[in-house]
């Protein structure tokens, strides 16, 4: 039996997720001096990840509706670590930077690639199913999403280590939509549900696998417009008045 929608019972994983992001900025806050600004954002990133893991939001995609699935995805990839990203104060982003496994990592070239592939992989029919099965991997898929969500935003936000003018910023953030707006597309656009295990789930709200699934596809594509292009025209602006 699958419990109440309006129920929740966060795993263990996903709490201390949680609790780990809020714990670990208390004092990188107080010694790198982070502004009031940037703890509200970061603060606002930490909030939105509780929303999705830790709240009936996580039920419903857990046992029933793929679209609360994607919307938790778009959280943990997009919104969650830009916030996180924007609280980091500049002197712990160039402390981190003079690191240089995270300078690898964070390079535009090597972020933008990750985030992708990580969106990809974990959309496969066959890997999206057996995480829903398996607490261990769905875990796995969460704490991936983050992290390569930070990494993605890291070059756009932050100027330690890499220092993009805002005009690649611009083309940077384009990117990320072009190359991931084809699986929101396949979502919307295919004829058939492409996930099982949805398919076998409860429904709720009358919506078939097949409506569910296309509105899983314009929550990614949708979330993906708004925040990439207001990102995007951001630079554009800041790159024409540089120019000026």
């Amino acid at each position: 039996m699958a419990p109440s929608p309006w129920s929740f019972d966060p795993a263990p994983g996903e709490i201390a997720l949680v609790v780990g992001l809020a714990l670990a900025y208390v004092p990188l806050a107080r010694a790198y001096d982070a502004s009031r600004a940037r703890i509200a954002a970061y603060t606002a990133g930490v909030a939105l990840t509780a929303i999705v893991l830790l709240t009936p939001v996580s039920t419903v995609a857990l046992h029933y509706l793929l679209s609360a699935h994607l919307l938790q995805n778009v959280v943990l990839a997009e919104w969650a670590p830009l916030l996180l990203v924007i609280g980091i104060p500049p002197a712990l982003a160039a402390r981190a930077g003079g690191n240089g496994v995270w300078r690898a990592l964070t390079h535009p070239l090597v972020a933008l690639p990750l985030w992708v592939a990580t969106y990809a992989a974990w959309h496969v029919p066959a890997a999206y199913d057996a995480a829903l099965r398996n607490g261990a991997l769905l875990d796995l898929e969460h704490l991936s999403y983050l992290a390569a969500g930070l990494l993605l935003w890291w070059p756009v936000v932050q100027d330690a280590p890499h220092e993009l003018h805002s005009g690649r910023r611009a083309t940077y953030m384009f990117a990320a939509f072009m190359i991931a707006s084809p699986i929101s597309l396949l979502l919307t656009l295919l004829p058939d549900p492409i996930y099982a295990f949805y398919e076998e789930a409860p429904r709720l709200w009358g919506l078939s696998p097949l409506t569910d699934q296309q509105i899983a596809g314009v929550i990614m594509s949708g979330s993906e417009a708004i925040v990439f292009f207001a990102a995007f025209a951001f630079f554009v602006f800041r790159f024409f008045a540089e120019e000026a």
